[in-house]
């Protein structure tokens, strides 16, 4: 079994039409400007006060079967960031584009649903789409 570090890089690197920009957790901006949008950012931790996904869920689970391998699970969030809400005629006018970046999103992660062999199982993929507060702007 490939490392979680390597199934966080093999994550940074799915190509998702559409996108301008992804970064792994180690090339994290601090801002985003719009020539850098989209962008997919991957955050293995999330604050609980910026959580997208309010019901609590098994962060980090571990199995192990004596005399057989272990596995582990993890809830990552690949963060699609489109637009800032404040752009345009606000997030209505960012619809249409995040509708396409996440039908294209789930056309490269079902393309690759292993992380190039990094994950023994085939990764469990959940959308919420909504504004997500990144820096100080909400996108």
């Amino acid at each position: 079994m490939a490392t979680f570090r390597a199934a966080l890089s093999n994550l940074s690197a799915l190509r998702v039409a559409g996108v301008q920009n992804s970064y792994d957790i180690d090339e994290l901006p601090r801002a985003l400007a719009a020539p850098q949008l989209p962008a997919l950012l991957v955050m293995p931790i999330e604050p609980a006060a910026n959580r997208l996904f309010k019901e609590p869920a098994a962060g980090l689970q571990t199995v192990s079967f004596s005399g057989s391998a272990r596995t582990a699970q993890y809830t990552v969030t690949h963060l699609l960031l489109a637009a800032p809400t404040d752009s345009g005629l606000g997030i209505r006018s960012h619809l249409p584009q995040l509708i396409a970046l996440i039908d294209s999103y789930m056309a490269a992660a079902g393309a690759d649903i292993t992380l190039g062999q990094a994950l023994l199982a085939p990764a469990r993929v959940g959308v919420e789409p909504g504004a997500f507060q990144f820096d100080e702007r909400k996108f």
